[in-house]
């Protein structure tokens, strides 16, 4: 059972969790209540030489390399700390659209430095939750008492920094994770106080059982997601179209549109309205697959049954009737379209990856591929207290590919002093190899002409210093002959 919530917030080096590093870790734990348990939490994790972050990145937090080497801990230290300090039975691990982000982040930090990437998350009655949907649903359904910003466009944004302001919350220092913390718990406290039941309920039903009895129940639902827009307030009514066939999750149908259209197409027509499209007046597929341990934001159709509610969604009642009547008699046919063309869209990713799968480069970004087996997790466990010299030993033990090829990395990036000769030579061909590859596309090469576009035009003194410090690291991590 839950006995505590821990808000956390990251800064990293870039948005994508398979290439980019954690920058910043800050936590706080509550109490159910929301009041603060403990002293916060709030460390820099240092960057390792063969990551050169993005310079918009750093634009943003202010955090430089040079402040990670000076006062960060190692992704190791980092983990041991996390463990001792923050994961304790019946823990919510949330945060601002950290689901999406955060814990993806986490995940790979995890699985880089030998620990299980999930068991955090479950073990011992520990669970996630996410404040952005939260407040979606809040201001989709149920707004009142609450302040809802816009952005310059005119558009509904739910942006931390927006809320904060316009509703009077104490952010001082946007894009610093332990200000953003402060915040989204504040948020999430405003909610809590003036919309008690939504909060109440959506926190009680954001586990998976529930989740999957009202999807599976076959009636439709109110659902809020990212992936609707926001001219919508990213809120809508689905039903469930069907299982996925491969996945733990439901392929659900968007009833805000008439099926008619959609049925009739063929499986390679659906396919191409499946696949992104940034064309706004590209035709998009309404259906969405709904993985059930991401907490998705759901509710009983009955919360939209007052005009308000359907005013402010732009949807009514009538219309998921006389939709879902349409739906109900082609749900057969269109599910048995619909799954051809996942296995379609699936055939064509498997494609596109298999050239990267024997790649050390890519070894980083593969932790999806296949879970971890028992006899390797109990390797990773003596892994991670072994002393640095002796983890060479461990190589021929490790039955999963991907750990193998992690095992040196891990040493390199952690323990670097107890390289020898070989080790190193080997860990500086790896950085100069994932570093210029690729020569004037290279990751240097991207790097420094990032670098400098940004520091073209009219530029602030405080952003000026940023990139200065960037280029700086970046000549001190590169051979002098590299540099360009």
């Amino acid at each position: 059972m839950a006995s505590s919530f821990f808000f956390y917030d990251l800064e990293t080096s870039g948005f994508n969790p398979r290439t980019e590093r954690i920058m910043q870790f800050a936590g706080q734990r509550t109490d159910m209540d929301l009041n603060p348990i403990g002293e916060p939490v709030n460390e820099l994790i240092k960057l390792t030489p063969d990551i050169l972050p993005s310079a918009e990145a750093v634009l943003l937090t202010g955090i430089t390399p040079q402040q990670t080497l000076a006062d960060g801990l190692t992704e190791a230290e980092f983990l041991k700390q996390f463990y001792s300090e923050v994961v304790a039975p019946g823990t919510i691990f949330i945060g601002f659209n950290s689901i999406r982000f955060d814990d993806e982040f986490m995940r790979f930090l995890h699985y880089r430095n030998f620990y299980d990437a999930y068991e955090w998350q479950w073990k011992d009655g520990n669970s996630r939750w996410d404040v952005l949907d939260l407040v979606r649903m809040t201001r989709a359904l149920r707004p009142d008492g609450i302040k809802w910003p816009f952005a310059s466009d005119g558009k509904p944004a739910n942006r931390l920094e927006y809320l904060s302001k316009i509703n009077k919350l104490d952010h001082d220092h946007a894009h610093d994770a332990l200000s953003d913390v402060k915040a989204t718990i504040a948020m999430a406290k405003l909610i809590k106080t003036k919309q008690p039941e939504l909060f109440d309920y959506l926190l009680k039903h954001r586990d998976k059982k529930s989740v999957k009895e009202m999807v599976l129940s076959g009636n439709p639902f109110v659902y809020t997601s990212g992936r609707y827009g926001s001219q919508f307030l990213h809120t809508t009514a689905a039903v469930l179209l069907t299982k996925h066939p491969e996945q733990d999750a439901a392929l659900v149908y968007d009833l805000r549109y008439d099926p008619t259209p959609y049925v009739q197409m063929s499986v390679d027509e659906l396919a191409d309205a499946w696949r992104y499209n940034p064309d706004p007046e590209a035709v998009k597929l309404p259906v969405k697959t709904m993985k059930y341990n991401r907490s998705p934001t759901i509710a009983p159709l009955g919360v939209i049954k007052d005009d308000a509610s359907q005013k402010n969604i732009d949807l009514t009642l009538q219309t998921v009737a006389k939709n879902l009547e349409i739906f109900k008699a082609n749900q057969a046919e269109f599910a048995k379209k619909i799954e051809k063309v996942i296995k379609k869209l699936d055939e064509e990713r498997i494609h596109d990856q298999t050239t990267l799968l024997e790649d050390q480069q890519s070894v980083d970004g593969r932790l999806y591929e296949s879970f971890v087996g028992p006899g390797d997790k109990n390797i990773m466990s003596q892994i991670r207290s072994e002393e640095p010299s002796s983890l060479g030993k461990f190589a021929e033990s490790l039955s999963d590919q991907r750990l193998q090829q992690l095992l040196p990395l891990y040493k390199a990036r952690n323990y670097r002093k107890y390289l020898n000769e070989d080790e190193m030579h080997e860990w500086e061909e790896f950085c100069h190899n994932k570093l210029f590859s690729g020569e004037k596309s290279s990751v240097a090469a991207k790097y420094f002409e990032q670098i400098q576009k940004l520091s073209q035009g009219d530029v602030s003194d405080e952003h000026r210093y940023l990139l200065e410090e960037l280029k700086l690291y970046g000549e001190s991590i590169l051979p002098a002959d590299e540099v360009g």
